[in-house]
């Protein structure tokens, strides 16, 4: 831990960015973190609410003469996305995060930051700890397991807010305000199979591929960037090991979270020893491949095959094809732009996870759209893919986009903010990525609403950061917002 972060401007954001950094808050873990949000409210002899879905919810009344502008919800979500180099022995359960001043950026060390949403929630805390800051009424929402599925937004209930305008603080570029965003589904894939013993043939070998190094990435944020994922290109080698060698896949496993892009896939196979030195040619003439198509983006990129012990099991030659085929025919990536924005991603997918148990292929997938007909013909598509190869295939976790409102009062009144705080205009953008403010909205007709935040690379992934001086530009609009909201009609 670098103690010189408790330095950086603003300090009283850095002051609990650090804090909750030693406080683990891995997506299905956050017992810690709810109770160290709920002590800081208490402590405050603030209102602190824990409701049905383990949301956090804190109210502070107005500041004095303020009584009467429109009540505030100060909205980010307190779980992060746990994933760490090989190279590192981290425990996000327990372990704390391990941040560091980089030149102009916070990084973590070997894992991810948590600056989503640590930056955001930090701030919140900042909000209402401050004596000095002029503002309305305010609750504070502090979702629950954002990142695995927005199980907190999902499980909020109508009545428990108060507000009649939401902010929130899960957006990731400095300059931007964000008036919409994508919705989801959860496309779950399942190959059955029944296990048998394998016994050898005379001169057969086994090797375990692995295919690393990659940048991975947030799979909203990230997925129009052409970073390689890692279980495509990995059955991308296999469908060419099976039909050139012979070879016989024993085991997956490929990706870690839903909404990340797999950076690392592991996959052992069998083939005859006579065909090992053709074979490790084929690798290493895929690597190359791999880096002339993408070495400009994957610098660290990492192919190699090595021999191990043969295995006890093969998955069924027509499981193992079927899978095959259908991976490799599997969508992934950005499927359409926004006509209207096409500069915009509107629907994509993201091949998660792909994994191998005993008789059992789990294939995990999120389809991402700001349109509702297109996110689900997308995942239409997607089922039509793997039923053919005999997969059970089934939706789970849907969740609306949030559709833009051009007449919105809170973004009409950031735009004029804006520009007095940071001297320039802001971008007014539409957001690939999933945000709360879908479901909230949903369950809130008429809350009027806009995200905003600093500028964090790489989120989801052990290269993410966040950039020190659009923390204090952040900070300064989200304080100049609260002391400018308009009192109710």
């Amino acid at each position: 831990m670098d103690n010189k972060i408790t330095s950086l401007q603003p300090q009283a954001v850095w002051k609990y960015f650090n804090a909750i950094c030693q406080v683990p808050r891995p997506s299905g873990h956050l017992d810690k973190i709810t109770e160290y949000i709920m002590g800081v409210g208490r402590s405050l002899g603030l209102e602190t609410i824990l409701d049905k879905a383990g949301n956090v919810i804190i109210r502070k009344p107005a500041t004095p003469g303020m009584e009467n502008c429109k009540p505030v919800i100060l909205q980010g979500h307190m779980d992060m996305v746990p994933q760490a180099n090989k190279s590192v022995n981290h425990n996000f359960e327990t372990d704390p995060i391990l941040p560091r001043i980089d030149g102009e950026w916070v990084s973590a060390t070997e894992t991810t930051l948590g600056a989503d949403n640590g930056i955001g929630i930090s701030s919140i805390l900042a909000i209402l700890e401050s004596k000095e800051i002029q503002h309305g009424p305010i609750e504070a929402l502090f979702t629950n397991d954002e990142e695995t599925g927005m199980y907190g937004a999902i499980g909020l209930e109508p009545g428990e807010l108060q507000g009649e305008i939401l902010l929130n603080t899960d957006s990731e570029q400095d300059g931007e305000l964000y008036m919409s965003c994508a919705g989801g589904v959860d496309v779950n894939v399942e190959f059955k199979y029944k296990e048998e013993a394998y016994t050898p043939v005379a001169g057969e070998i086994a090797l375990k591929l692995t295919l690393g190094g990659l940048h991975g990435g947030h799979s909203g944020v990230d997925i129009h960037l052409g970073r390689m994922n890692a279980n495509k290109e990995m059955f991308r080698f296999l469908k060419e090991a099976v039909s050139e060698y012979g070879a016989r896949l024993a085991h997956y496993n490929g990706g870690t979270l839903r909404n990340a892009i797999p950076r690392e896939a592991e996959a052992v196979v069998t083939i005859l020893s006579e065909d090992k030195t053709d074979f490790m040619a084929a690798v290493d003439e895929f690597f190359s491949t791999l880096r002339r198509e993408y070495g400009f983006i994957e610098d660290r990129l990492v192919f190699k095959a090595e021999e191990i012990s043969l295995p006890k099991t093969l998955l069924p030659e027509e499981i193992q094809d079927d899978l095959i085929n259908a991976v490799v025919a599997c969508h992934n990536g950005v499927y359409r732009m926004i006509p209207d924005a096409p500069e915009v991603v509107e629907t994509s997918s993201n091949l998660s996870i792909v994994r191998t148990s005993e008789g059992l292929v789990e294939i995990q997938i999120l389809v991402r759209s700001s349109s509702e007909t297109m996110k689900m013909a997308l995942a239409s598509e997607l089922e039509s893919t793997f039923a053919l190869a005999g997969a059970r295939v089934e939706f789970d976790g849907a969740y609306p986009g949030w559709e833009p409102n051009f007449k919105s009062d809170i973004l009409n009144l950031m735009k004029k903010i804006y520009p007095r705080v940071t001297g320039k205009e802001a971008d007014v953008k539409m957001m690939h990525a999933g945000l709360e403010c879908g479901i909230i909205g949903a369950n809130y007709p008429g809350l009027d609403m806009i995200s905003f935040g600093p500028t964090i690379k790489h989120p989801h992934s052990p290269n993410e950061k966040v950039e020190i001086s659009t923390v204090e530009t952040f900070w300064k609009l989200l304080v100049a917002v609260l002391e400018n909201i308009p009192e109710k009609d």
